[in-house]
């Protein structure tokens, strides 16, 4: 049923969502007529979305009183799922340990169909700054931790993600031919684990392992990310592939998203 002929679905409460998240692709101050054409809302509109958003907290005024930008209520609601999900209270001291471990990037990431989200990450010293926060989105097909995902999910899935995803890729030597993309998830679902090499960051390698549900369905993955210029790429799974495999395993079958 499309959003125009659902009855339940609220198309106000919609268009001040879709305004907050005006804001992904543009986080310095908004003006009013930004908002508007990003929104494709008439001006007035989003002028009466934008004081009653900034009245509730989840917008501000920018800097010197230019424009707007998102509020710092928005973090409470970021708080409140972290706090909600079995699977991230139980997974932190592992990813603590698995960072002890490996003494480089660890994270957990969340599988929300075409992407993957990054709920708990614990970075090096080296990292740049985009790369050390939680909630950031990366398409599931051109990612380690997506193509472990895959590995675990029917042929039809599969293809149904490979034909609905368009975001572009990242960097020059990401994978985008569907047939290779396919080799890597069957050789994912060989190894149990999946490995990529500066797919999402030149000079960075990613090792994932899909971690899954109690009915053996994929809803995460952990994954750990180094530096080339610190290993090779065959060094880096040789090492590493164990303790991925591991930490996934453990966190598996014990507790869900909810």
């Amino acid at each position: 049923m499309s959003k125009r002929t659902d009855s339940l679905f609220v198309q106000s409460l919609a268009k001040g969502l879709r305004l907050l998240e005006c804001f992904a692709d543009r986080p310095s101050p908004m003006s009013l007529n930004d908002l508007a054409e990003a929104c494709e809302v008439d001006r007035s509109t989003v002028q009466r979305m934008t004081h009653t958003l900034v009245a509730m907290g989840y917008l501000e005024r920018g800097a010197n009183g230019r424009g707007y930008v998102l509020g710092k209520k928005s973090l409470d609601r970021a708080f409140d799922y972290l706090r909600g999900v079995p699977l991230l209270e139980r997974a932190t001291p592992i990813m603590v340990e698995l960072q002890r471990e490996s003494a480089e990037r660890v994270e957990l990431s969340l599988f929300d169909g075409l992407t993957i989200i990054f709920a708990l990450r614990r970075q090096t010293k080296r990292q740049a700054y985009t790369m050390t926060l939680i909630g950031r989105r990366l398409p599931t097909i051109y990612t380690a931790g997506g193509r472990a995902v895959l590995s675990h999910l029917p042929a039809d899935q599969v293809d149904q993600i490979l034909a609905d995803t368009t975001t572009k890729p990242f960097t020059p030597k990401t994978i985008t031919d569907h047939d290779l993309i396919r080799a890597e998830i069957d050789t994912a679902r060989r190894k149990g684990y999946a490995l990529s090499s500066e797919e999402s960051a030149l000079g960075e390698v990613n090792l994932a392992c899909a971690i899954l549900d109690h009915q053996q369905l994929p809803i995460a993955a952990v994954h750990i990310s180094a530096s080339l210029s610190d290993w090779t790429r065959d060094e880096f799974e040789t090492r590493f592939s164990p303790l991925v495999v591991n930490a996934a395993k453990e966190l598996s079958g014990k507790v869900g998203l909810s």
